[in-house]
């Protein structure tokens, strides 16, 4: 039996969920923007309805909730959407991390173009950049910061809440990419201090192809945010193009969802990654894990096997154990994770390494098998 193990690339969609955009994609034909008939405002109740449901999770209002295709057009938005206000009032710094998305990397990159002067911060090696290493970067003339909640590769969780604080009080705009976060630290996104905020429905049981980013109001304002593609006035002219109604509807019942069951699946989580500690450290293989676990999210594990090729080890398991070595957008890349060198680990340990991710779906036996059998696996490749 193959046991999937790569839930940070894209969970499994939750049965409930699916159920739910069936029924809609079998029974609500219209476009929630079409005002004129009875097929349009039902589908805009759905909509809506999701909204309620994505607002709920975050203790935010309705009318801060945007929806987009997920969490990359969400992050292109909410930093090169900042472009013409940035200019305006002549704030082009841009502060952000050494081992963030590429979808932010390469959209500040995309600002560095423009003539903005954007900052990168690194990581200790606990994988964790430190709160006052990114403040002290803080200009007059710095527009915005952008900092992900959890790592994709590593599971670190970074201290936005610290940062989100201070920012506030320098008025100086904050996104989080919530992407690994978002429907599973629960509380702790309710207590962070953000203007922006990305997420995406099929990282916590929801379909691919939808998202949403969250503008917060401050003083009844919503952050300078500009549409970054031309078309209509959907979504407050932030995101142009049709709402995809069943996919919108599925990212608000996995909301729902994530907010009845986090705190469950929170404890499951741990006691999977409880059972892999205890079957590597009988396994007899020398091993690191990459990142303090103390700052770890409890669904991911970042492992170097010493002395075993990580592409070699994947290829031999691939038919039984679903697992990577970083993220699915460098997939097609043989580089050496940008992230891991980030954190100052030697490259022989980075090529060695494997990401491990799961959610509350896999049970003490998947585990016992699959993760058995790839550490089987790696004693083979030991060399």
């Amino acid at each position: 039996m193959s046991v999937y193990l790569d839930y940070n690339s894209s969970t499994p969609i939750d049965e409930r969920v699916l159920e739910h955009m069936v029924h809609v994609y079998r029974n609500d034909i219209g476009n929630a923007d079409s005002r004129t008939h009875i097929f349009g405002e039902r589908s805009r109740k759905i909509v809506e309805s999701a909204r309620r449901q994505v607002a709920s999770i975050l203790g935010i209002k309705n009318d801060e909730v945007f929806f987009t295709s997920g969490a990359t057009e969400s992050n292109n938005i909410a930093i090169q959407g900042l472009k013409t206000y940035g200019i305006a009032a002549n704030k082009r710094h841009i502060i952000t991390t050494a081992v963030e998305h590429k979808a932010v990397l390469e959209s500040v990159r995309a600002m560095q173009e423009l003539g903005f002067d954007v900052e990168f911060v690194a990581p200790n090696q606990s994988g964790r950049v430190l709160a006052e290493d990114v403040l002290s970067k803080v200009r007059q003339d710095t527009l915005v910061v952008s900092i992900m909640h959890v790592n994709n590769e590593t599971g670190i969780i970074q201290p936005i809440k610290e940062i989100g604080d201070r920012l506030a009080e320098k008025n100086i705009l904050f996104h989080v990419d919530a992407t690994q976060s978002f429907g599973k630290l629960v509380e702790e996104l309710r207590s962070v201090n953000y203007d922006m905020l990305s997420m995406s429905a099929h990282k916590f049981g929801g379909p691919q192809g939808v998202g949403a980013l969250i503008l917060r109001k401050k003083h009844y304002k919503l952050p300078p945010v500009k549409a970054i593609v031309c078309g209509g006035q959907q979504e407050q002219g932030i995101r142009p193009g049709t709402i995809p109604v069943a996919l919108v509807a599925g990212l608000g019942k996995a909301c729902e969802l994530a907010e009845m069951e986090y705190k469950e699946n929170d404890k499951k989580c741990r006691l999977i990654k409880e059972k892999m500690l205890f079957m590597l450290q009988r396994s007899g293989l020398d091993y690191r894990i990459n990142g303090e676990q103390t700052y770890c999210i409890s669904g991911t594990m970042n492992i170097c096997i010493c002395g075993v090729q990580s592409e070699a080890l994947m290829l031999l398991v691939k038919d039984y154990c679903g697992v990577s070595n970083g993220s699915a957008c460098n997939s097609n890349s043989y580089n050496p994770s940008y992230v891991l060198a980030a954190m100052g680990i030697p490259l022989d340990q980075i090529e060695s390494s494997i990401r491990i991710s799961w959610g509350a779906g896999i049970t003490i036996n998947d585990v016992e098998e699959s993760f058995g059998a790839l550490l089987e696996a790696a004693r083979e490749l030991v060399w």
